[in-house]
């Protein structure tokens, strides 16, 4: 039964992406890097219900969600951008296969970050982050999500792409098989993907063929 929450606060991460800060029902529990589905409570979107992936950390007295906004259509991003402190979303009971299971490189798409948040912030809080390493790719600088915040993770190699963006100082194109092989030098460790479908299997295919184990792979299935 989904559970009604308030939104308590609003933060600019980047141009699209805001994090927001909710209720957390009573008795509420998820894992770092889990999900809900949330759905926005008002006429005609209620029953238009999206995944997204819990960065809060499980003792956080609320519950936080960091989600783009796409907008180009009229979709529940679009909309959910509209809405204030004040305002409810509706959320399900957490679920979903992206969770931490040892040390080990972090390769996501864009927002594919989200799900990896709360799970550094864990290892971070922890002091475990060392020998743990997150490879991120983003149209452009200003894309890049909590780029000042995952930098100053103490233990956290960080290594950013941009794909369309002309003189930046970072790596260019897309999360490859050249890009591992530059960065990656031990395919024991476990790996951890999060993108678009297309990207996932990509990522997939080249770490098989440089040696990962397929049983070593953690993406949402």
């Amino acid at each position: 039964m989904a559970k009604k929450v308030r939104i308590l606060h609003t933060e600019p991460i980047t141009h699209n992406v805001r994090a927001y800060r909710v209720e957390k029902p009573e008795g509420y529990d998820f894992k770092p890097g889990q999900a809900t589905e949330v759905s926005l409570d008002k006429d005609g979107w209620r029953d238009e219900k999206r995944p997204f992936t819990f960065t809060a950390l499980e003792e956080w007295d609320d519950l936080q969600f960091t989600i783009k906004s796409y907008h180009d259509h009229d979709g529940v991003t679009h909309e959910l951008w509209s809405m204030e402190p004040g305002d409810s979303l509706l959320i399900d009971d957490a679920w979903g296969t992206i969770t931490y299971q040892g040390p080990g490189v972090f390769i996501a798409g864009g927002a594919g970050v989200t799900p990896f948040i709360a799970i550094l912030r864990r290892l971070a809080a922890d002091g475990k982050l060392d020998g743990h390493t997150l490879i991120a790719s983003h149209k452009t600088e200003k894309d890049i999500i909590l780029r000042d915040e995952f930098e100053n993770m103490k233990g956290l190699t960080c290594i950013w792409t941009v794909t369309g963006q002309d003189g930046s100082e970072l790596d260019r194109g897309k999360i490859n098989k050249d890009l591992l092989e530059r960065y990656v030098d031990d395919y024991s460790q476990k790996f951890y993907i999060c993108g678009p479908d297309k990207m996932v299997e990509d990522i997939r295919a080249d770490l098989k063929d440089l040696g990962a184990d397929a049983d070593g792979m953690t993406f949402e299935e």
